[in-house]
């Protein structure tokens, strides 16, 4: 940002200077220096994104030095700048400043927090896994790799025999699955070929997850009835060939009883007061016998008047009277207010007693 312009100072160079020849920067205000430039290239923008800030005078960037994530970016200093992990720096010093690097070994947009070393371990639940690095992460394997799907963060390992492997990083407080996932829940029966039907799929964000998950042999069929969010929707199914978008009233599973086929799984965040009656709607038409479900309830949604838990054991309630045998309930706290998960099964055979 501009401070301020000096006219005709005095300068003991030879090239004279204009109205514009002085450039006082904030940045440049810590160390008390002054940024003189030639007379053609006053104010010329810097290109990149990244910014320089490794030494003294310099561009601000987008986050101290332009360099969001050390990956293998360099730190650009003097005038360079590692914007973005490397490539996309540079202050007035071509593309990439001096910080030489790709996009940081973290994947993209910096990677895990600029650790370039992570390991990953799989989860107790199948498909997901856990990145150990500076910062832990819930991460699922990239069914396509390199895209993004909502400007996540991207992690690539390389195995022993050189192949490479893409994980992208579960936000939980994007994601409710994921939440209920680092809140401990014993299980949530989505798994590698899993046929798994989503409710209020929205734009997206889990649904891609699920999809990871599931993998190539199973399948996610995705209903969102808002049309904006289904054009985001129907947009990432184009690239993931295991997601069938469905852009319908879930309340209404006549409309869409033939593009579904039985499922092992529902899971349902659809935010509405009859949430329950809804899913046991779905359920009589595509669960099962003995699949599962999982639903996020939202409290403030059902009845803002009485207290959580109340309306928790409420929606819970309901369940039982529609053939759902609740098996855990976790909250979804921090990530989420007044939000808990509900796992359990439907039309669970009883166990026979064994004669003696």
């Amino acid at each position: 940002t501009l401070i301020s312009t000096i006219k005709n100072r005095p300068k003991p160079s030879t090239a004279p200077l204009s109205l514009r020849s002085v450039v006082v920067y904030k940045d440049s205000l810590r160390s008390g220096s002054i940024l003189f430039l030639p007379k053609d290239s006053a104010m010329r923008p810097p290109r990149g994104r990244g910014g320089g800030g490794g030494g003294g005078g310099g561009f601000r960037g987008r986050g101290d030095g332009g360099f969001r994530g050390r990956g293998d970016g360099g730190r650009g200093r003097g005038r360079g700048g590692g914007g973005r992990g490397g490539d996309r720096g540079g202050a007035m010093r071509g593309r990439g400043g001096r910080g030489a690097g790709g996009r940081g070994r973290g994947g993209g947009r910096g990677g895990m927090k600029g650790g370039s070393k992570v390991v990953v371990e799989p989860h107790r639940h199948g498909g997901v896994f856990i990145a150990k690095g500076k910062e832990d992460a819930i991460v699922t394997k990239n069914l396509v790799p390199g895209e993004a799907v909502y400007n996540e963060k991207r992690i690539s390992v390389q195995n022993e025999d050189g192949t490479k492997v893409e994980y992208r990083v579960w936000n939980p407080f994007r994601s409710k699955l994921a939440a209920a996932i680092i809140g401990g829940v014993d299980e949530i029966w989505i798994k590698p070929g899993a046929r798994v039907l989503y409710l209020g799929a929205a734009s997206g964000t889990t649904v891609s997850h699920v999809s990871d998950i599931v993998g190539p042999t199973g399948v996610v069929y995705a209903v969102e009835f808002s049309h904006r969010s289904g054009r985001d929707l129907v947009n990432m199914a184009k690239k993931r060939t295991n997601i069938i978008p469905i852009i319908e009233d879930a309340r209404h599973p006549s409309k869409y009883r033939m593009l579904v086929g039985m499922v092992d799984v529902i899971f349902s965040d659809v935010a509405q007061p009859d949430q329950a009656r809804i899913l046991a709607l779905n359920a009589s038409y595509f669960l099962k016998a003995g699949g599962h479900f999982v639903i996020s309830i939202k409290a403030n949604c059902i009845d803002s008047t009485q207290p959580a838990e109340a309306v928790f054991q409420s929606e819970v309630n309901k369940l039982k009277q529609d053939q759902f045998k609740p098996f855990e309930q976790v909250t979804l706290e921090p990530y989420e207010r007044d939000h808990a998960c509900v796992v359990g099964g439907y039309r669970v055979p009883k166990k026979s007693k064994i004669a003696a």
